[in-house]
Protein backbone atom coordinates (compact mmCIF):
# COMPACT_ATOMS: atom_id res chain seq x y z
CA UNK A 1 0.00 0.00 0.00
CA UNK A 2 2.98 2.28 0.58
CA UNK A 3 4.41 1.51 -2.63
CA UNK A 4 4.73 4.27 -5.11
CA UNK A 5 2.73 3.92 -8.14
CA UNK A 6 4.11 5.98 -10.84
CA UNK A 7 7.17 7.88 -11.38
CA UNK A 8 8.71 11.26 -12.49
CA UNK A 9 8.21 11.75 -16.18
CA UNK A 10 11.67 11.98 -16.89
CA UNK A 11 12.31 8.50 -15.41
CA UNK A 12 9.29 7.21 -17.20
CA UNK A 13 11.57 7.81 -20.64
CA UNK A 14 14.28 6.85 -19.53
CA UNK A 15 12.69 3.55 -18.52
CA UNK A 16 10.82 3.49 -21.96
CA UNK A 17 13.91 4.08 -24.63
CA UNK A 18 15.54 1.34 -21.88
CA UNK A 19 13.19 -1.25 -22.85
CA UNK A 20 13.15 -0.27 -26.93
CA UNK A 21 17.21 -0.49 -26.74
CA UNK A 22 16.87 -4.28 -25.78
CA UNK A 23 14.13 -5.08 -27.41
CA UNK A 24 16.01 -3.58 -30.95
CA UNK A 25 18.67 -5.92 -29.99
CA UNK A 26 16.32 -8.95 -29.22
CA UNK A 27 14.69 -8.56 -32.45
CA UNK A 28 17.81 -8.68 -34.67
CA UNK A 29 19.37 -11.50 -32.93
CA UNK A 30 15.85 -13.73 -32.99
CA UNK A 31 15.82 -12.69 -36.96
CA UNK A 32 19.31 -13.16 -37.86
CA UNK A 33 19.94 -16.35 -35.54
CA UNK A 34 16.72 -17.47 -34.53
CA UNK A 35 14.07 -18.14 -32.13
CA UNK A 36 16.50 -20.13 -29.73
CA UNK A 37 19.40 -17.70 -30.28
CA UNK A 38 17.04 -14.87 -29.19
CA UNK A 39 15.62 -16.91 -26.33
CA UNK A 40 19.19 -17.09 -24.89
CA UNK A 41 19.64 -13.67 -25.15
CA UNK A 42 17.25 -12.51 -23.08
CA UNK A 43 17.29 -15.40 -21.00
CA UNK A 44 21.33 -14.05 -19.63
CA UNK A 45 19.60 -10.39 -20.20
CA UNK A 46 17.36 -11.14 -17.28
CA UNK A 47 20.22 -13.35 -15.38
CA UNK A 48 22.88 -10.50 -15.77
CA UNK A 49 20.96 -7.59 -15.29
CA UNK A 50 17.49 -8.78 -13.96
CA UNK A 51 15.96 -7.78 -17.08
CA UNK A 52 12.89 -10.33 -17.62
CA UNK A 53 11.77 -9.77 -21.22
CA UNK A 54 9.86 -11.61 -24.36
CA UNK A 55 9.25 -10.58 -27.74
CA UNK A 56 6.29 -10.77 -29.65
CA UNK A 57 5.01 -10.42 -33.35
CA UNK A 58 2.11 -8.28 -34.07
CA UNK A 59 -0.14 -11.05 -33.57
CA UNK A 60 0.70 -11.45 -29.83
CA UNK A 61 2.74 -15.14 -30.51
CA UNK A 62 5.74 -15.30 -28.67
CA UNK A 63 8.99 -15.25 -31.02
CA UNK A 64 11.65 -15.14 -28.06
CA UNK A 65 11.81 -15.54 -24.04
CA UNK A 66 10.62 -17.52 -21.15
CA UNK A 67 6.96 -17.66 -18.87
CA UNK A 68 5.74 -14.41 -21.28
CA UNK A 69 1.82 -14.85 -20.45
CA UNK A 70 2.15 -12.18 -17.39
CA UNK A 71 2.57 -9.93 -20.82
CA UNK A 72 -0.62 -10.42 -22.08
CA UNK A 73 -2.43 -8.08 -21.10
CA UNK A 74 0.06 -5.52 -21.74
CA UNK A 75 0.56 -6.71 -25.36
CA UNK A 76 -3.33 -6.81 -26.38
CA UNK A 77 -2.99 -3.23 -25.50
CA UNK A 78 -0.42 -2.35 -28.14
CA UNK A 79 -1.92 -4.83 -30.05
CA UNK A 80 -4.83 -2.11 -29.94
CA UNK A 81 -2.92 0.69 -31.02
CA UNK A 82 -1.00 2.05 -28.19
CA UNK A 83 2.66 3.00 -29.11
CA UNK A 84 3.37 1.62 -24.94
CA UNK A 85 2.17 0.90 -22.32
CA UNK A 86 3.61 0.89 -18.66
CA UNK A 87 2.77 -0.21 -14.82
CA UNK A 88 4.53 -0.79 -11.67
CA UNK A 89 2.93 -4.38 -10.07
CA UNK A 90 5.36 -5.30 -7.03
CA UNK A 91 8.20 -2.85 -6.63
CA UNK A 92 8.58 -3.51 -10.56
CA UNK A 93 8.28 -1.85 -13.88
CA UNK A 94 6.71 -3.39 -16.67
CA UNK A 95 6.73 -1.69 -20.03
CA UNK A 96 5.64 -2.79 -23.16
CA UNK A 97 6.76 -1.41 -26.30
CA UNK A 98 6.41 -1.85 -30.34
CA UNK A 99 9.85 -2.06 -32.39
CA UNK A 100 9.48 -1.13 -35.90
CA UNK A 101 12.51 -0.49 -38.38
CA UNK A 102 11.88 0.33 -42.24
CA UNK A 103 11.86 -2.91 -43.94
CA UNK A 104 10.83 -5.02 -41.25
CA UNK A 105 7.60 -6.05 -39.75
CA UNK A 106 6.79 -4.72 -36.76
CA UNK A 107 7.74 -6.67 -33.30
CA UNK A 108 5.99 -6.26 -29.84
CA UNK A 109 8.49 -6.46 -26.85
CA UNK A 110 7.50 -6.32 -23.21
CA UNK A 111 10.03 -6.48 -20.30
CA UNK A 112 10.00 -6.51 -16.74
CA UNK A 113 12.98 -4.64 -14.76
CA UNK A 114 13.28 -3.60 -11.02
CA UNK A 115 12.77 0.22 -10.55
CA UNK A 116 15.61 2.56 -9.86
CA UNK A 117 15.85 3.58 -5.50
CA UNK A 118 15.92 6.87 -6.83
CA UNK A 119 12.85 6.96 -8.65
CA UNK A 120 10.98 5.22 -5.82
CA UNK A 121 11.34 7.62 -3.79
CA UNK A 122 9.39 10.38 -5.82
CA UNK A 123 6.64 9.81 -3.68
CA UNK A 124 3.20 11.59 -3.46
CA UNK A 125 2.99 12.94 -0.06
CA UNK A 126 -1.05 13.38 0.45
CA UNK A 127 -1.58 10.21 -1.15
CA UNK A 128 1.49 8.81 1.07
CA UNK A 129 -0.36 9.49 4.09
CA UNK A 130 -3.91 8.40 2.85
CA UNK A 131 -2.69 5.20 2.21
CA UNK A 132 -1.19 4.90 5.35
CA UNK A 133 -3.47 6.33 7.21
CA UNK A 134 -5.90 3.93 5.98
CA UNK A 135 -3.64 1.26 6.29
CA UNK A 136 -3.23 2.08 10.35
CA UNK A 137 -6.68 2.32 10.97
CA UNK A 138 -7.26 -0.99 9.63
CA UNK A 139 -4.58 -2.69 11.00
CA UNK A 140 -5.59 -0.96 14.62
CA UNK A 141 -9.20 -2.27 14.58
CA UNK A 142 -8.09 -5.14 13.80
CA UNK A 143 -5.21 -5.40 16.20
CA UNK A 144 -7.73 -4.17 18.98
CA UNK A 145 -10.10 -7.00 17.88
CA UNK A 146 -7.32 -9.07 18.61
CA UNK A 147 -6.52 -7.63 22.08
CA UNK A 148 -10.01 -7.86 23.12
CA UNK A 149 -10.60 -11.82 22.49
CA UNK A 150 -7.35 -12.58 23.93
CA UNK A 151 -7.58 -10.62 26.68
CA UNK A 152 -11.30 -10.34 27.79
CA UNK A 153 -11.25 -14.11 29.74
CA UNK A 154 -7.69 -13.24 31.27
CA UNK A 155 -9.44 -9.47 32.68
CA UNK A 156 -12.53 -11.90 33.87
CA UNK A 157 -10.67 -14.10 35.34
CA UNK A 158 -8.22 -11.05 37.12
CA UNK A 159 -12.32 -9.68 38.70
CA UNK A 160 -13.03 -13.27 39.78
CA UNK A 161 -10.00 -13.90 41.71
CA UNK A 162 -10.08 -10.27 43.22
CA UNK A 163 -13.53 -10.88 44.47
CA UNK A 164 -12.78 -14.71 45.80
CA UNK A 165 -9.75 -13.00 47.27
CA UNK A 166 -12.14 -10.53 49.13
CA UNK A 167 -13.48 -13.44 50.36
CA UNK A 168 -16.70 -13.95 47.96
CA UNK A 169 -16.28 -17.48 47.27
CA UNK A 170 -18.93 -18.06 45.26
CA UNK A 171 -17.81 -15.91 42.61
CA UNK A 172 -17.08 -18.07 39.13
CA UNK A 173 -15.62 -16.90 35.35
CA UNK A 174 -18.14 -15.92 32.66
CA UNK A 175 -19.71 -19.27 32.10
CA UNK A 176 -20.12 -18.50 28.35
CA UNK A 177 -16.24 -18.29 27.88
CA UNK A 178 -16.58 -21.95 28.53
CA UNK A 179 -17.71 -22.71 25.29
CA UNK A 180 -14.55 -20.79 23.53
CA UNK A 181 -12.73 -23.97 21.81
CA UNK A 182 -8.81 -22.86 22.96
CA UNK A 183 -6.45 -23.19 25.64
CA UNK A 184 -8.07 -19.79 27.15
CA UNK A 185 -11.48 -21.44 27.38
CA UNK A 186 -9.70 -24.55 28.93
CA UNK A 187 -8.32 -21.99 31.55
CA UNK A 188 -11.75 -20.92 32.26
CA UNK A 189 -12.95 -24.11 32.91
CA UNK A 190 -10.51 -24.96 35.03
CA UNK A 191 -10.80 -21.78 36.92
CA UNK A 192 -14.22 -22.31 37.80
CA UNK A 193 -13.70 -25.67 38.93
CA UNK A 194 -11.21 -25.18 41.41
CA UNK A 195 -13.13 -22.25 42.93
CA UNK A 196 -15.93 -24.85 43.49
CA UNK A 197 -13.18 -27.23 45.06
CA UNK A 198 -11.95 -24.66 47.39
CA UNK A 199 -15.80 -23.08 48.06
CA UNK A 200 -16.18 -26.84 48.95
CA UNK A 201 -13.88 -27.46 51.15
CA UNK A 202 -13.47 -24.07 53.05
CA UNK A 203 -17.15 -23.90 53.75
CA UNK A 204 -17.37 -27.60 54.98
CA UNK A 205 -14.18 -26.28 57.23
CA UNK A 206 -16.05 -23.51 58.50
CA UNK A 207 -19.02 -25.47 58.85
CA UNK A 208 -17.32 -28.09 61.48
CA UNK A 209 -15.61 -24.89 63.27
CA UNK A 210 -18.94 -23.72 63.48
CA UNK A 211 -20.75 -26.69 64.60
CA UNK A 212 -18.03 -28.00 67.15
CA UNK A 213 -17.91 -24.71 69.19
CA UNK A 214 -21.59 -24.28 69.04
CA UNK A 215 -21.74 -27.93 70.84
CA UNK A 216 -19.19 -26.97 72.93
CA UNK A 217 -21.50 -24.47 74.43
CA UNK A 218 -23.94 -26.80 76.38
CA UNK A 219 -21.09 -28.94 78.34
CA UNK A 220 -19.89 -25.38 79.31
CA UNK A 221 -22.82 -24.41 80.87
CA UNK A 222 -23.34 -27.73 82.23
CA UNK A 223 -20.21 -27.35 83.73
CA UNK A 224 -20.45 -23.86 85.24
CA UNK A 225 -23.50 -25.06 86.91
CA UNK A 226 -21.87 -28.30 88.33
CA UNK A 227 -19.60 -25.90 89.50
CA UNK A 228 -22.13 -23.26 91.39
CA UNK A 229 -23.01 -26.94 93.03
CA UNK A 230 -19.89 -28.10 93.80
CA UNK A 231 -19.38 -25.20 95.89
CA UNK A 232 -22.39 -25.06 97.42
CA UNK A 233 -21.40 -27.81 99.28
CA UNK A 234 -17.46 -27.20 99.63
CA UNK A 235 -17.34 -24.09 100.00
CA UNK A 236 -14.88 -21.93 98.58
CA UNK A 237 -11.52 -23.88 96.87
CA UNK A 238 -8.98 -23.30 95.08
CA UNK A 239 -8.99 -26.03 92.36
CA UNK A 240 -12.58 -24.72 91.79
CA UNK A 241 -11.48 -21.18 91.35
CA UNK A 242 -8.97 -22.43 89.05
CA UNK A 243 -11.30 -24.52 87.27
CA UNK A 244 -13.92 -21.29 86.85
CA UNK A 245 -11.43 -19.31 85.68
CA UNK A 246 -10.11 -21.89 82.66
CA UNK A 247 -14.34 -22.27 82.02
CA UNK A 248 -15.14 -18.67 81.57
CA UNK A 249 -11.43 -18.89 79.56
CA UNK A 250 -12.65 -21.44 77.49
CA UNK A 251 -16.69 -19.73 76.83
CA UNK A 252 -14.82 -16.89 76.01
CA UNK A 253 -12.78 -18.46 73.36
CA UNK A 254 -15.75 -20.37 71.58
CA UNK A 255 -17.53 -16.82 71.63
CA UNK A 256 -14.87 -15.58 69.80
CA UNK A 257 -14.61 -18.75 67.27
CA UNK A 258 -18.63 -18.36 66.29
CA UNK A 259 -17.63 -14.62 65.45
CA UNK A 260 -14.20 -15.63 63.43
CA UNK A 261 -16.89 -18.15 61.92
CA UNK A 262 -19.46 -16.12 61.08
CA UNK A 263 -17.50 -12.91 59.62
CA UNK A 264 -15.98 -15.81 57.22
CA UNK A 265 -18.93 -16.42 56.90
CA UNK A 266 -19.80 -13.27 55.66
CA UNK A 267 -19.16 -11.37 52.11
CA UNK A 268 -21.20 -7.91 53.02
CA UNK A 269 -22.66 -5.75 55.11
CA UNK A 270 -26.16 -6.69 55.10
CA UNK A 271 -27.61 -3.45 56.84
CA UNK A 272 -24.94 -0.72 57.07
CA UNK A 273 -25.39 2.68 58.71
CA UNK A 274 -24.66 5.86 59.05
CA UNK A 275 -22.41 6.81 62.11
CA UNK A 276 -20.60 9.10 63.98
CA UNK A 277 -16.73 7.63 64.15
CA UNK A 278 -15.24 10.37 66.18
CA UNK A 279 -17.99 9.91 69.11
CA UNK A 280 -17.10 5.61 68.74
CA UNK A 281 -13.49 6.28 68.65
CA UNK A 282 -14.34 8.87 71.64
CA UNK A 283 -16.52 6.49 73.60
CA UNK A 284 -13.52 3.12 73.53
CA UNK A 285 -11.06 5.41 74.46
CA UNK A 286 -13.21 6.21 77.31
CA UNK A 287 -13.21 2.79 78.65
CA UNK A 288 -9.94 1.42 77.44
CA UNK A 289 -8.32 4.60 79.65
CA UNK A 290 -10.18 3.00 82.57
CA UNK A 291 -8.84 -0.07 82.57
CA UNK A 292 -5.48 1.56 81.68
CA UNK A 293 -5.58 3.41 85.17
CA UNK A 294 -4.71 0.62 86.84
CA UNK A 295 -0.96 0.52 85.42
CA UNK A 296 -1.04 4.23 85.80
CA UNK A 297 -1.82 4.75 82.02
CA UNK A 298 -3.50 7.06 79.67
CA UNK A 299 -5.80 6.83 76.66
CA UNK A 300 -5.27 9.98 74.61
CA UNK A 301 -7.64 11.12 71.36
CA UNK A 302 -6.77 13.15 68.78
CA UNK A 303 -9.21 14.33 66.33
CA UNK A 304 -8.75 16.85 63.45
CA UNK A 305 -12.92 16.72 62.70
CA UNK A 306 -16.29 15.11 63.62
CA UNK A 307 -16.06 12.38 60.93
CA UNK A 308 -19.05 9.81 60.06
CA UNK A 309 -19.37 6.89 57.64
CA UNK A 310 -21.17 4.03 56.55
CA UNK A 311 -20.95 0.93 58.70
CA UNK A 312 -22.32 -1.71 61.49
CA UNK A 313 -21.77 -0.07 64.61
CA UNK A 314 -21.31 -3.53 66.89
CA UNK A 315 -18.21 -4.45 64.22
CA UNK A 316 -16.66 -1.50 64.26
CA UNK A 317 -16.92 -0.83 67.46
CA UNK A 318 -15.26 -4.92 68.72
CA UNK A 319 -12.86 -4.38 65.80
CA UNK A 320 -11.39 -1.25 67.05
CA UNK A 321 -12.09 -1.63 70.34
CA UNK A 322 -9.48 -4.79 70.29
CA UNK A 323 -6.44 -3.06 68.84
CA UNK A 324 -6.73 -0.10 71.32
CA UNK A 325 -7.16 -2.86 74.86
CA UNK A 326 -4.44 -4.63 73.04
CA UNK A 327 -2.18 -1.74 73.02
CA UNK A 328 -3.46 -0.83 76.36
CA UNK A 329 -2.11 -4.28 77.75
CA UNK A 330 1.02 -4.01 76.00
CA UNK A 331 2.13 -0.69 76.71
CA UNK A 332 4.71 0.07 79.24
CA UNK A 333 3.50 1.43 82.79
CA UNK A 334 3.25 5.18 83.17
CA UNK A 335 2.70 5.85 79.82
CA UNK A 336 0.27 5.99 77.03
CA UNK A 337 -1.95 4.57 74.25
CA UNK A 338 -2.25 7.57 71.63
CA UNK A 339 -5.56 7.31 69.73
CA UNK A 340 -5.02 9.36 65.98
CA UNK A 341 -8.05 10.18 64.17
CA UNK A 342 -7.57 11.77 60.65
CA UNK A 343 -10.09 12.98 58.04
CA UNK A 344 -9.48 12.51 54.02
CA UNK A 345 -6.12 14.63 52.68
CA UNK A 346 -4.82 15.24 49.50
CA UNK A 347 -2.72 12.11 49.91
CA UNK A 348 -5.50 10.44 50.23
CA UNK A 349 -9.19 11.71 49.55
CA UNK A 350 -11.16 8.36 50.02
CA UNK A 351 -10.52 7.31 53.41
CA UNK A 352 -10.06 7.95 57.12
CA UNK A 353 -7.28 6.92 59.24
CA UNK A 354 -7.26 5.33 62.63
CA UNK A 355 -3.63 5.14 64.12
CA UNK A 356 -3.25 3.43 67.44
CA UNK A 357 0.08 3.47 69.41
CA UNK A 358 1.60 2.20 72.59
CA UNK A 359 5.21 2.95 73.89
CA UNK A 360 5.75 -1.16 74.51
CA UNK A 361 8.17 -3.54 73.38
CA UNK A 362 6.64 -3.39 69.85
CA UNK A 363 6.83 -6.57 67.46
CA UNK A 364 9.56 -8.29 65.89
CA UNK A 365 9.84 -6.88 62.06
CA UNK A 366 9.46 -10.45 60.99
CA UNK A 367 6.36 -11.03 63.14
CA UNK A 368 4.32 -7.87 61.79
CA UNK A 369 2.41 -9.85 58.88
CA UNK A 370 1.28 -12.65 61.18
CA UNK A 371 -0.04 -11.06 63.72
CA UNK A 372 -3.51 -10.93 62.10
CA UNK A 373 -3.83 -14.66 61.77
CA UNK A 374 -6.55 -16.74 63.72
CA UNK A 375 -4.44 -18.14 66.82
CA UNK A 376 -1.12 -16.37 66.28
CA UNK A 377 0.13 -14.98 69.20
CA UNK A 378 4.13 -13.04 69.64
CA UNK A 379 5.60 -15.24 72.70
CA UNK A 380 8.47 -13.76 73.84
CA UNK A 381 10.12 -13.37 77.42
CA UNK A 382 8.14 -9.70 78.40
CA UNK A 383 5.06 -11.02 76.65
CA UNK A 384 4.20 -14.72 78.42
CA UNK A 385 4.22 -13.63 81.80
CA UNK A 386 0.73 -11.28 81.22
CA UNK A 387 -0.61 -12.36 77.82
CA UNK A 388 -3.52 -14.49 78.56
CA UNK A 389 -5.49 -13.63 74.80
CA UNK A 390 -5.99 -16.71 72.29
CA UNK A 391 -4.72 -14.70 69.29
CA UNK A 392 -8.21 -14.01 67.95
CA UNK A 393 -8.45 -10.47 68.73
CA UNK A 394 -6.61 -9.08 65.72
CA UNK A 395 -7.72 -11.57 63.73
CA UNK A 396 -11.68 -10.51 64.02
CA UNK A 397 -10.45 -7.01 63.74
CA UNK A 398 -8.25 -7.43 60.06
CA UNK A 399 -11.93 -9.40 58.85
CA UNK A 400 -14.04 -6.32 60.16
CA UNK A 401 -12.14 -4.17 58.45
CA UNK A 402 -12.08 -5.92 55.69
CA UNK A 403 -16.09 -6.32 55.82
CA UNK A 404 -16.03 -2.30 55.73
CA UNK A 405 -13.82 -2.45 52.61
CA UNK A 406 -11.00 -0.92 54.27
CA UNK A 407 -7.12 -2.56 55.14
CA UNK A 408 -5.45 -2.71 58.73
CA UNK A 409 -1.90 -2.74 59.06
CA UNK A 410 0.75 -3.06 61.87
CA UNK A 411 4.03 -1.47 62.11
CA UNK A 412 7.66 -0.50 64.55
CA UNK A 413 7.37 2.99 66.11
CA UNK A 414 10.15 4.60 64.05
CA UNK A 415 10.65 7.23 66.74
CA UNK A 416 11.04 5.94 70.12
CA UNK A 417 9.53 2.35 71.04
CA UNK A 418 6.04 0.75 70.41
CA UNK A 419 3.82 -0.71 68.10
CA UNK A 420 1.32 1.37 65.48
CA UNK A 421 -2.01 0.14 64.20
CA UNK A 422 -2.90 2.02 60.80
CA UNK A 423 -7.03 1.45 60.00
CA UNK A 424 -8.11 2.71 57.13
CA UNK A 425 -11.85 3.13 56.17
CA UNK A 426 -13.74 4.12 52.81
CA UNK A 427 -15.19 7.43 53.95
CA UNK A 428 -18.74 7.82 52.87
CA UNK A 429 -19.05 5.69 50.19
CA UNK A 430 -21.12 2.55 49.40
CA UNK A 431 -19.78 -0.84 51.01
CA UNK A 432 -19.37 -3.99 48.90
Amino acid sequence: MFQNRQIRPQDHEGLVETVRYFGTAAAHITEGQGQAAGTTYLTNLSRDVRIRACLFNTAGQTMAGTQCDTFGPMIRGIQRGAGSEFSMPNGTVRIAVRIAEENREPLLFASELPVAPRAMLQSNIPSLLLRGGFAILISGWICYALARFVTRPVLNLRLAAQRITAGDLSVRADEHLTKRRDELGDLVQDFNCMADTNQRVISRQRQLLYDISHELRSPLTRMNVAIDLLRGRVGEDAALVRIETDTVRLNELIGRLLTVTKLENTATLLNPTRLALSDLVRSIASDADFEAQKAGSHVLVTSESDISLQGDYSLLRSAIENVVRNAVRHTAPNTSVDIHLAGSNKADPANVTITVRDYGEGVPEKELNNIFEPFYRVIDADRAADDDGVGLGLSITDRVIRLHGGTIQASNATSGRGLLVTIRLPLAQPIC
